[in-house]
Formats: structure tokens, sequence, C-alpha cells
């Protein structure tokens, strides 16, 4: 889970922390950009409410999951569009899938361990998150200042959000396995 979760929020906050100068390269203006954000931080509001109704259905690693792929959907599309509608479009997009990616891991950690380990597994787990944060967005203007290209960056992006579905798949394919079949 730490490597999933590390991996996850390194692919998330690139279009976090770099589409407003993105959208200032493009020269849309860091306005757009900035209400770009703000409409991907609104709607992961509605995300994470969503992510934890779908969670209490089928569990917090198919959630992942399936937010997974959805980040990954996301993170493609801004790298074949990049009109000033679409990408309004595609940050709405991506927070809508965004957003209820990180409370999962705790849900997930709560489902694998029992309740006397779980809390310090959460801390330690939501620490990764901040991590891949702080290093997602670091790598991504690193690429960047070396390439020119915020294209790579978004490519960056894809391959740890890959990373991160390979780990969870993994993990929902154990869990699945474990499970008792009925007779």
């Amino acid at each position: 889970l730490v490597v999933a979760g590390f991996a996850c929020c390194v692919a998330m906050s690139m279009p976090q922390v770099h589409l407003v100068a993105y959208c200032g390269d493009l020269g849309y203006g860091v306005a757009r950009g900035a209400e770009m954000l703000s409409l991907m931080l609104f709607l992961g509001i509605f995300s994470r409410i969503g992510s934890g109704v779908v969670a209490d259905k089928i569990g917090g690693s198919a959630t992942l999951l399936i937010g997974a792929i959805m980040q990954g959907t996301a993170l493609v599309l801004y790298l074949f569009f990049d009109g000033l509608a679409s990408l309004y479009i595609i940050s709405g997009i991506f927070g809508l899938f965004q957003g209820g990616i990180v409370p999962m891991y705790a849900v997930i950690c709560r489902e694998f361990l029992p309740p006397r380990e779980a809390g310090a597994r959460i801390g330690f787990v939501i620490s990764a998150t901040i991590f891949g944060m702080a290093f997602g967005g670091w790598i991504s203007g690193a690429i960047y200042d070396w390439t020119q290209s915020y294209r790579l960056a978004f490519l960056n992006g894809v391959l740890w959000n890959g990373v991160n579905l390979v780990v969870v798949g993994y993990l929902l394919w154990r869990r699945t396995r474990a499970m008792p079949q009925p007779a």
C-alpha cells in the first residue's frame, strides 16, 4: 500500500501542481489554469463522497482500482487534448476521479488489518501519499525543465499511475483469492 499510495500521488500531483503553469505556457493565461484547478478540486469533493458510497458496496480495494483506472484515463486525455474547452472538461473529469483515491488507503488498511494495527499503518500509508505528492510535483517540474515538455511530464504521471494499478490489482487479486468460495 505504501508503494501504491506513493505512486498514485506522484501521478495525481502532475495536473494539480502544474495545471496553472501549463495553461500559461499554452497561452490561455494562469487565471484560466486557476479556474480549471478550482473546478478539479471542487469536483474532488463529490469523488470523496461517491467513493465512500461505492466502497461500502464493493470494498476499498475494488474502489481504489476503479479510481486509479479513471485517474489514469484522465491523465492520458491530457496527452491528447490541449484546447481550452477540452482542458476544462478533462480537469473536471480528473477531479471527479482523483478525490476519492487517497481515503481508500485508510479503508483498505482497515479491511486488511486488525484494529490494533490499522491506526499506525494508516498513518504510515497516508504519509507515503504525502511524499508522493511532493515528489510528483517536483519530478514533473524537473522533467519540464529538462525537456521543455509538459507532455513528457504528463506521461511520467501515466507511468506512475501504472505502477499504482499493478500494486492495487495485485492486492485485489490476493484478497479475492483468499475469500472463501461458496459451496
